[in-house]
């Protein structure tokens, strides 16, 4: 690989003092991608009064960056602080989550570097001396790979893909990195707004019934209601069904809802776009309804039945009331 470094570096992402998910998944993918390299697997945890979070991460060795311009993310510190870094250690590979906040890091990044950029990226791994990506494209129905070689490239990584417990753990070391350039930035964090409670929490139920587009319209909820209502369960809604005004935002699963982890998720007439796949991948079981055989949930299903909702949906409430007596 006498191109790009062998190095593979880690940007941390973290929020009220825990590290994202999508975090602990890139060190595991990094330590794949340095098995096949030799190098080592870097990170870089930006914050302040968050040492602690450094020592999270399954890497060889983290750089910890305090400040308080840090405490919270926002885009101008960060990039600036990041550029720097990336342009002392010289990784081979710069993985960022494919998240709101890596949407913000990432092109200003490869830009600042004048790196290649691969964007939603399901696999990374080396060819020879170029890293290649294979990006998830229009809602997962489309696969494209892109090799990127030279001095470096910056990938940004979708959630899942890579299991989270192979980074969690200590690293080899952390080591405290001066904050400089932060004087005269131009967009600092001001609050975090959270919506007001909701009349229920989505993430703490063990059974969901999620509905997307393929319920056609918002007289057709009860159908999907009286199921979850059988079997125990909540409502729940990919970000259509939300942008309609038909549930509440509470009830959105996806990177713009919610992460969760039910014992049962059943998704009746969803597509599986990425940033739904992102909020409920981890669920113990998912059981999908879609009428395309080729609908990207179909990926991620334990099982799968490929029909119309309106004629299995009242079915299966049936059932499970006989089975309930």
């Amino acid at each position: 690989m006498s191109g790009m470094g062998r190095d593979v570096l880690v940007i941390a992402e973290h929020l009220q003092g825990k590290l994202a998910d999508i975090s602990f998944e890139m060190a595991a993918k990094a330590r794949e991608l340095a098995a096949a390299s030799g190098g080592r697997t870097l990170a870089v945890v930006l914050g302040h009064g968050a040492r602690a979070l450094a020592e999270q991460l399954n890497v060889d060795a983290v750089y910890y960056v305090d400040h308080p311009v840090l405490a919270q993310f926002a885009p101008d510190p960060y990039n600036r602080v990041l550029a720097d870094l990336v342009r002392e250690k010289q990784p081979g590979v710069v993985l960022v989550g494919n998240t709101s906040m890596g949407m913000d890091v990432a092109p200003a990044l490869a830009a600042a570097l004048g790196w290649p950029l691969l964007a939603y990226c399901r696999d990374v791994r080396w060819e020879g001396d170029a890293v290649v990506g294979t990006s998830q494209l229009y809602g997962g129905k489309v696969m494209a790979e892109a090799a990127a070689s030279g001095a470096g490239a910056v990938v940004t990584v979708l959630a899942g893909s890579a299991p989270a417990d192979a980074g969690r753990g200590a690293p080899g070391s952390v080591e405290d990195v001066a904050a400089a350039g932060l004087d005269g930035v131009r967009t600092r964090f001001k609050a975090l707004i959270e919506p007001e409670a909701a009349d229920v929490d989505i993430t703490k139920e063990a059974v969901l019934v999620s509905i997307g587009r393929g319920i056609q319209s918002q007289d057709n909820l009860e159908m999907a209601a009286e199921l979850a209502d059988a079997l125990g369960g909540a409502l729940s809604a990919s970000r259509p069904i939300i942008d309609n005004g038909w549930l509440p935002k509470s009830r959105q699963v996806g990177k713009s809802g919610q992460t969760v982890k039910p014992k049962l998720y059943l998704a009746a007439g969803i597509s599986g776009a990425p940033e739904h796949l992102e909020g409920m991948r981890d669920a113990e079981l998912i059981v999908a309804i879609n009428t395309d055989p080729k609908a990207p949930i179909f990926g991620v299903a334990h099982y799968g039945v490929v029909g119309d909702l309106f004629d299995i949906l009242p079915v299966l409430t049936e059932k499970v009331r006989e089975a309930a007596g």
